[in-house]
């Protein structure tokens, strides 16, 4: 019998959170606060989530009421549990560098912003699907691994490490420096994205649903690329995008194998 998958799921009241936060057993996505909750009871909990990076957004008592069954004793507070385990980033940037000079040059994501759950459940399947070998997102300000997340993508999450990161520039330099190439993707590029050599080490950064990349994230990719667009609309969704310059990615790793082959 296969082991059941991590499902996401929501734990409330002080104790049990506190309790899932000392243990480190379950992989707490981000904490829910009632506004008006007592601080003083949380204390110990918000001291465990900030040294563990953990996101708390503080909402309406009557809306996080909405996040749990009725009449639950929710004690102002909800955690919601991650669908699916994370890698640890520095692992994931040690198992690419080690891919450098091999027959399989890393090719990574890094996604800059990605908000909705859809979006990155389809980025996760079809980078799976094209050979990349990881997807590195920052702790705030975007979706984490969902149960929704998990589902569009469909089993990709059983084999794709995705991992978060504190810092998505200090994640871009650290990638730099092991050799890795940050090519970021922006409608304002001059180079087409089939006109790059995805046959060296690259990591793919795309901005999130409408806002693109952030400017310092742009300001440190090594080069930026677009899609050529005939149509009438400015832009592809991000999961599309992700797609489209993948599969190049992997048209052209096995045109490079297949001359190597053949040679």
């Amino acid at each position: 019998m296969n082991p059941e998958k991590p499902k996401s799921a929501k734990i409330y009241g002080v104790l049990p959170i506190l309790e899932a936060l000392r243990s480190g057993k379950r992989n707490v996505e981000q904490i829910t606060i009632a506004d008006g909750a007592q601080i003083n009871r949380l204390r110990d909990l918000l001291h465990l989530a900030k040294e563990q990076g953990i996101i708390i957004n503080r909402v309406p008592k009557n809306t996080l009421a909405k996040f749990v069954e009725p009449g639950a004793n929710h004690q102002g507070v909800v955690a919601t549990i991650a669908a699916a385990k994370y890698a640890n980033a520095d692992e994931l940037l040690e198992n690419l560098t080690a891919k450098i000079g091999s027959n399989d040059e890393p090719l990574a994501v890094v996604l800059d912003g990605v908000e909705d759950p859809r979006n990155l459940g389809a980025i996760a399947r079809t980078a799976e699907c094209a050979g990349a070998h990881g997807i590195f997102l920052p702790e705030r300000r975007a979706v984490g691994l969902t149960e929704t997340v998990a589902k569009t993508a469909a089993g990709a999450l059983e084999y794709l490490p995705v991992a978060k990161v504190i810092n998505l520039n200090r994640l871009l330099e650290d990638l730099k420096e092991r050799g890795i190439w940050i090519v970021g993707t922006s409608a304002r590029a001059k180079m087409s994205y089939s006109d790059w050599d995805w046959t060296i080490p690259s990591a793919i950064v795309l901005g999130g649903e409408g806002k693109g990349l952030h400017r310092l994230v742009e300001e440190n990719c090594d080069a930026l690329v677009k899609i050529p667009l005939s149509g009438k609309i400015e832009s592809l969704n991000v999961s599309v995008a992700a797609g489209v310059i993948l599969y190049e990615a992997r048209r052209q790793r096995d045109l490079k194998n297949k001359s190597k082959n053949e040679g």
